[in-house]
């Protein structure tokens, strides 16, 4: 199968190129500069011959969305329309890229596909309405909600905590927000059983198995690079951002199981095959 990836050059694209490619299909990536999702006519040029399109675009500047919804809404919302619309026209399988965002972040246990959205954030009305658009104007569609992204190919929380400990003799991170730490390497593969499945157009969960928090995935971190900084778990009370953060962002994953696609494995088993890459460290 003939793949088009948008978002080239993030963490998610250059991994799902490499997956995909692995699976013997033919690929092309298309980054920002090549390829504007907001501009319809650049969207139908470009899916010509596609037979899928996977949509790893969007604006991921959370705190920025705050002020700049309508940016962001053109990024997540618009171009995912223009990306379905033209896909649908052209005969291939549209997938796109969501996130937890569009919960309330409030739930007590694992949210379902099918559960109501009700984002909290501008980023999270914007990615809401991304799905949406996709499910209005691509009937053969995949949404893939996934959470906690962390990869080799860019900034992310893991190289973040690993730098901060390089410096610091004592590290504070919140430990009441729940969530899944996903590998993008993981994803990628997903993505790719999904449409090797033939999977039913609808919405899946992306994210590893299990959950933890900020400051259990940290201690993890912490642990691959055998640091011997303090850890302390703080609120985030301690931690105002301008746009709220999910307190729960633990996803289900019936769906998978009820067409017998294997979720991804246990958030810390991954993170284990995952540091050395992520990290540059040696496996233990």
């Amino acid at each position: 199968m003939r793949w088009l990836v948008t978002g080239g050059g993030g963490m998610l694209a250059q991994d799902l190129e490499t997956v995909a490619r692995q699976a013997g299909h033919d690929v092309e990536v298309l980054a920002r500069h090549e390829l504007d999702i907001t501009d319809p006519q650049a969207c139908e040029l470009a899916v010509q011959g596609a037979d899928v399109v996977v949509n790893c675009a969007a604006w991921t500047a959370v705190d920025d969305a705050e002020t700049r919804e309508a940016e962001a809404f053109a990024v997540n919302a618009v171009g995912p329309a223009n990306l379905a619309r033209a896909a649908s026209r052209a005969g291939a399988r549209l997938v796109h890229v969501s996130t937890d965002y569009v919960f309330a972040g409030d739930a007590g246990s694992p949210y379902p596909e099918d559960g109501p959205v009700a984002p909290r954030s501008a980023y999270g009305r914007t990615k809401a309405a991304g799905e949406w658009a996709v499910r209005a104007e691509a009937p053969d569609h995949l949404v893939v909600r996934t959470a906690w992204l962390y990869g080799a190919g860019g900034p992310c929380f893991p190289k973040t905590m690993a730098r901060l400990a390089a410096d610091r003799d004592e590290l504070s991170v919140v430990d009441d927000q729940a969530g899944q730490p996903t590998w993008t390497v993981d994803l990628s593969d997903l993505i790719v059983r999904l449409v090797e499945a033939g999977a039913p157009s609808g919405t899946y969960h992306g994210t590893s198995s299990g959950s933890t928090t900020w400051f259990g995935f940290t201690r993890a971190v912490l642990d691959a690079v055998g640091s011997s900084t303090v850890l302390l778990p703080t609120t985030s009370e301690k931690f105002v951002r301008p746009a709220p953060r999910p307190a729960y962002s633990v996803l289900g994953h019936d769906a998978l199981d009820a067409i017998g696609v294997t979720p991804i494995g246990d958030w810390a088993e991954r993170w284990e095959a995952a540091a050395p890459a992520v990290l540059g460290v040696s496996s233990r």
